[in-house]
């Protein structure tokens, strides 16, 4: 069931929002060779818990961890360690999830570290730069569909694939809820409409190569099948009367 917000929902993931894009930022400012991912997974559950906040991704499901931390062909879902150690020319995907006052956000940036190959900085700005394209077709009467083949058709000219098992989906008085945000046109799914008030959150996951993913022993981490790099952009939006609002931003 996909749930309007009230206003006032709204008014608190905004707040939300603002908090989780401003621990997200000082997460992402410690991000260097020689750092593990679970300094900053410690950073962000501490700046969380500081803000009045709960990371919502901890004990979700079972996962152990406050960040979803994914290094170079990760896609998502990578569990931070003491052992995965950050080094030059790595990418890393920082995805994470906030409870504010009963209400979720949720917000993933992609990070070079220190000196990245060029081909690496153009999936970074490839990915990001879809994630806006899907944002711009969001306004009441537009479909999820609509959405999903801005992201595909610019990520595709762009030389690069869109995963396909794991989509964008609602957000709000749950992690994750209905409907499913995919980022590549599906003909066989039923046209969903954007009405006023949806929260959705938006997340295209971006590869070098193939599209096709696999998931590791540990349950969690996703990573590309051909080993190739993976990049991965979320903004938690509001449909508005005027078209959108996103709510993870400062």
């Amino acid at each position: 069931m996909i749930i309007i917000k009230t206003p006032k929902e709204i008014e608190l993931m905004r707040e939300g929002g603002e908090i989780l894009a401003k621990v997200l930022r000082e997460v992402s400012l410690r991000v260097k060779p020689g750092v593990s991912t679970q300094e900053l997974d410690s950073l962000a559950e501490e700046l969380i818990i500081k803000s009045k906040g709960k990371p919502s991704f901890k004990g979700y499901k079972g996962y152990p961890a406050a960040l979803c931390a994914s290094v170079n062909n990760e896609v998502v879902h990578g569990i931070p360690s003491s052992e995965k150690i950050l080094k030059s020319g790595d990418i890393v995907g920082l995805d994470l999830g906030l409870e504010y006052k009963g209400c979720f956000t949720d917000m993933t940036i992609t990070v070079p570290v220190g000196k990245v190959s060029k081909i690496a900085h153009k999936l970074i700005k490839v990915t990001k730069n879809s994630l806006t394209q899907g944002i711009r077709k969001i306004e009441p009467g537009n479909f999820i569909s609509d959405i999903s083949r801005a992201i595909q058709d610019y990520v595709e000219r762009q030389g690069f694939s869109v995963v396909r098992d794991l989509v964008g989906h609602g957000v709000g008085r749950e992690v994750h809820e209905d409907p499913p945000v995919p980022n590549f046109f599906d003909p066989k799914l039923n046209p969903i409409e954007l009405k006023e008030r949806m929260t959705l959150a938006l997340e295209p996951m971006i590869n070098m190569g193939s599209y096709e993913v696999e998931v590791l022993d540990d349950g969690w981490t996703v990573v590309t099948r051909d080993g190739f790099l993976s990049a991965h952009f979320e903004h938690t939006v509001a449909v508005t009367k005027e078209g959108y609002e996103i709510l993870t931003i400062i």
